[in-house]
């Protein structure tokens, strides 16, 4: 998949330091030379992760602003003296190249690249993953270019996150290892909460009439391998594109061939091709959540929540018994 499209407008902002980051701070000037262990994060769901295994222990902040787009991300000046101050950087190579940029520029000691934490599989620009379907990209020997084109919506899928969780624990108890007690105890609990939520959606979508869902552009591949479900996309890797007119009716045979009620859209990207295929289609529409950020329009004011309500979603969708 071809990250270098553009993200969810707003997505992430949120919640670098908004509502469930209670102790996330957008406030460069409180990101570096704390009496806590100071960590830059990249965008959400690296900013969730180390404010729940930080702690009491961290003080959390996030280069994306509520309301930027993570891609399209550019370092201040301000954002590199933040990154030289921290402690740690907890970052996903390959999402947000002036991330990437800034973070090898600096002498911080502790860099945490997330990428490197799970396995990345390329689902391919089209968007399309289906049952079972694995990637088939080599764990070794690949360029450069080959890395940035894997998918890297890898926080949607629960194992995924909870593997990446865990190699973040590991990066703080080494990091500052006069609280690597707390940190060890802070991923196991959320490590457990995380299997929770992953039996939550193996049991939830274990029996529904359908496997197939269409989604305004390909964010849910991990999560639909991972269930065994099919994820099809309009518009494949751009959520602000138009789908052509071929494949507008190949969709709208599949959707009678397979039984799709409904095409899925995000809350920070326009509705308008969801709606499109929807209403040539005659299905519903409703939102599933890529979680690049938590903001008001969010069903849910962290992680855990609006995962719980992607899964309702689904399960309405896809006819769960």
């Amino acid at each position: 998949m071809n990250v270098r499209r553009r993200l969810i407008p707003a997505a992430l902002a949120s919640a670098l330091g908004l509502g469930a980051l209670t102790a996330c701070s957008s406030d460069s000037a409180a990101s570096g030379n704390t009496d806590k262990f100071d960590v830059v994060a990249s965008f959400y769901p690296m900013a969730f992760l180390a404010e729940q295994i930080g702690g009491d222990h961290a003080n959390v902040t996030s280069l994306t602003e509520p309301g930027q787009e993570p891609h399209d991300l550019e370092i201040s000046t301000q954002q590199r003296a933040q990154l030289e101050e921290a402690d740690a950087a907890l970052y996903l190579k390959g999402l947000q190249p002036a991330v990437d940029e800034a973070v090898g520029q600096t002498g911080i000691k502790t860099k945490i690249d997330a990428a490197t934490l799970t396995h990345l599989e390329d689902h391919g620009t089209g968007g399309h993953t289906h049952e079972g379907e694995e990637g088939h990209a080599e764990e070794e020997g690949h360029s450069e270019e080959e890395e940035h084109a894997r998918d890297p919506h890898v926080w949607l899928d629960p194992v995924k996150y909870a593997e990446i969780a865990q190699g973040v624990g590991k990066a703080f108890e080494k990091a500052d290892p006069d609280h690597a007690a707390d940190y060890k105890k802070n991923t196991e609990a959320l490590v457990k909460k995380l299997n929770g939520l992953n039996g939550d959606f193996e049991n939830g979508l274990k029996n529904t009439k359908t496997k197939v869902f269409f989604t305004n552009h390909a964010a849910f591949g991990y999560l639909a391998e991972r269930y065994g479900l099919t994820q099809e996309a309009i518009s494949g890797i751009d959520p602000e594109s138009e789908p052509s007119g071929a494949r507008v009716r190949e969709l709208q045979q599949e959707a009678k061939a397979d039984g799709v009620t409904t095409v899925f859209y995000e809350t920070l990207v326009s509705d308008k091709t969801a709606k499109t295929l929807a209403r040539d289609a005659n299905l519903k529409t409703d939102v599933l959540d890529p979680l690049e950020g938590i903001t008001d329009k969010s069903r849910g004011d962290d992680y855990f929540q609006v995962m719980e309500s992607n899964l309702k979603a689904l399960q309405t969708a896809l006819g769960a018994k």
